[in-house]
């Protein structure tokens, strides 16, 4: 799905302003059009939506789900379900957080199916997904091992933590998204967000107590 996009232009639908120039629009302004278009069935439309999203939505469910081939499988159902019912789409919440509530609801789905299913235990291998660390030339090699390892500590220590916890500290700390947008994307109460956010930072911070040490440079800068 993804190669059959890339390198297309994501502004295809966007209008021109005055003397060749875009005018600035607001996201909703800009999803309301993207929207009108995919009704239409602009082929252009379908490919901006695949642009702006394929991404967003693979990592959202990938950090809910911790593996990358499950949060393949999820990203293929989403589109879909966009693709169906963008006709009976009506709005009263913006097109990204309706995406985002699809994908939750997939990530539910293929959990339930991976407990019916399966038997083995989510791994942790190494993979380019999990590990997307930006080189410093100026670190040493026992450093860039230790961002690994630190990374997959707390990788580890999101699916430890109960998931309707856990996601709701993704939407929030990872994704960015308001209180608001999480009560929308989860449907439940913005109470219950908020609960849920507290009670997730707090199970994930136990889970890390003890386990993250000082880099290995500074604490090989006092031995």
């Amino acid at each position: 799905m993804a190669s059959s996009v890339l390198g297309l232009n994501s502004d295809a639908i966007a209008p021109d302003g005055a003397n060749g120039a875009r005018p600035e629009v607001s996201e909703r302004e800009s999803h309301d059009r993207l929207i009108s278009e995919l009704r239409r069935g602009a082929e252009t439309a379908y490919e901006t939506l695949l642009q702006r999203f394929q991404q967003p939505v693979y990592n959202l469910a990938y950090r809910l789900l911790n593996d990358p081939g499950d949060a393949s499988d999820v990203v293929q159902e989403v589109f879909l379900k966009v693709f169906r019912n963008v006709g009976h789409f009506r709005r009263q919440s913006s097109l990204k957080t309706w995406i985002y509530r699809i994908t939750v609801n997939e990530a539910h789905n293929q959990r339930r199916w991976f407990f019916r299913h399966r038997s083995r235990e989510i791994g942790l291998e190494d993979s380019a997904d999990k590990n997307r660390l930006v080189p410093d030339p100026g670190r040493s090699p026992f450093d860039h091992a230790f961002d690994r390892e630190k990374h997959m500590l707390i990788e580890d220590a999101f699916s430890r933590i109960n998931p309707l916890f856990r996601e709701a500290v993704i939407l929030r700390d990872i994704e960015d998204l308001s209180y608001d947008e999480i009560a929308e994307v989860l449907q439940i109460s913005l109470g219950t967000v908020k609960s849920r956010i507290m009670r997730g930072r707090e199970a994930l911070r136990q889970e890390l107590t003890g386990r993250l040490q000082p880099e290995p440079s500074l604490r090989l800068a006092h031995e």
